[in-house]
C-alpha cells in the first residue's frame, strides 16, 4: 500500500487524501512553490542550455515548435523588464530571466524565403498553437530547474505592456512575449511555502463536466487559503474574493484588455 505523501497534503492544504503511486519527479512537482528571493550566486555553466534542452523536449503541435525564448542576464535589461512588468524587483534580482515567446515569425520567414503562401498564420488557431507550445516548453524548463535545486516564478505581467517588451527584446513581427520566468538559487533566509490549490473535486471531472456541490467545496477551500495567506503574513483573504476582483472589469486587467489590438499590431492575424 502506498504511504500518504506529505507533499500531497501540502499541495491541497489538507490531510487524509488517498495515496497513489509516486516518484522523485512527482514529489518534485508537488513541492513547487513560487520563489522571488535569490542568492547572489551565479548559475552553474551550461544551466541555461540544459533548461532549453528540457524545453525543447516538450510536446509541440505537429512539430511546429512555434516558440522561442530570450534569455536575459544583463542587469540593465532586467531592470527595464522589471519596470515594464509592474515594477517587480525580483525580476531584476534573479540571475536569469527567461522571456517565453509565442513565435510564428520563424514560420513566416520560412514561407517568405520559399515563396510559399502564409495565410494559415493569419488565423487565431496559429496564435493558439504558438502560445500553447511556449507554455509547454516553459513548464518543462521550470520542472528541470527545480529538479536541479533552483527556484522559479512565472511573470505574467510582461503582458501588461507587450509592445514595449517586444521593443526591448527586439522581437520581429508575429512574435509575442507571453510571460517571463525567473530562475535562481533560492535564498534560504526568505522561505517560501507551497500554496494550497483547488481540491480535485473542483477540477477533476469524470466522463462529463459536473459542478454539483461546487459552492460547499469552494467555501472550504476559501478557508484553507485564507489560513495559508494569514500564516504567510499576507492578510486573511479568500480565493473567491481575490478572483472576483481579478476579473471584475477591464481596469483589473492592467492594460491587458487591449490585448487583441496589441497582438494585431505585433503582426498576428487572429482571424
Amino acid at each position: 500500500m502506498n504511504a500518504p505523501s506529505p507533499a500531497l497534503a501540502a499541495r491541497y492544504g489538507q490531510t487524509g487524501l488517498p495515496a497513489g503511486p509516486s516518484s522523485p519527479v512527482v514529489e518534485s512537482l508537488l513541492a513547487h512553490r513560487s520563489v522571488r528571493a535569490y542568492l547572489d550566486r551565479p548559475l552553474e555553466p551550461g544551466t541555461l542550455e540544459t533548461l532549453v534542452a528540457a524545453a525543447s523536449s516538450a510536446p509541440t503541435s505537429s512539430n511546429m515548435q512555434a516558440w522561442s525564448v530570450v534569455a536575459v542576464e544583463e542587469p540593465g535589461r532586467k531592470a527595464r523588464l522589471a519596470a515594464l512588468a509592474g515594477n517587480q524587483g525580483f525580476v531584476a534580482r534573479a540571475p536569469l530571466f527567461l522571456c517565453w515567446i509565442a513565435d510564428l515569425s520563424r514560420l513566416q520567414r520560412l514561407g517568405q524565403a520559399g515563396g510559399e503562401p502564409l495565410e494559415g498564420l493569419e488565423f487565431l488557431e496559429a496564435y493558439m498553437v504558438a502560445l500553447v507550445d511556449a507554455a509547454l516548453a516553459a513548464q518543462n524548463a521550470l520542472v528541470a530547474a527545480e529538479s536541479l535545486g533552483l527556484g522559479t516564478v512565472y511573470v505574467g505581467a510582461l503582458r501588461n505592456r507587450p509592445a514595449e517588451v517586444a521593443a526591448e527584446l527586439a522581437l520581429p513581427p508575429n512574435a509575442f512575449a507571453a510571460f517571463g520566468l525567473c530562475v535562481g538559487w533560492p535564498d534560504p533566509a526568505v522561505p517560501s511555502a507551497v500554496k494550497p490549490r483547488l481540491p480535485q473535486s473542483l477540477v477533476l471531472h469524470r466522463e462529463t463536466y459536473a459542478a454539483a456541490g461546487e459552492g460547499a467545496e469552494l467555501a472550504a477551500y476559501d478557508e484553507r487559503l485564507a489560513d495559508f495567506s494569514e500564516a504567510q503574513g499576507m492578510g486573511r483573504a479568500t480565493w473567491s474574493g481575490r478572483m472576483l476582483k481579478r476579473v471584475a472589469g477591464a481596469e483589473a486587467l492592467q492594460g491587458r484588455d487591449r490585448m487583441a489590438a496589441t497582438l494585431r499590431a505585433l503582426g498576428f492575424g487572429l482571424r
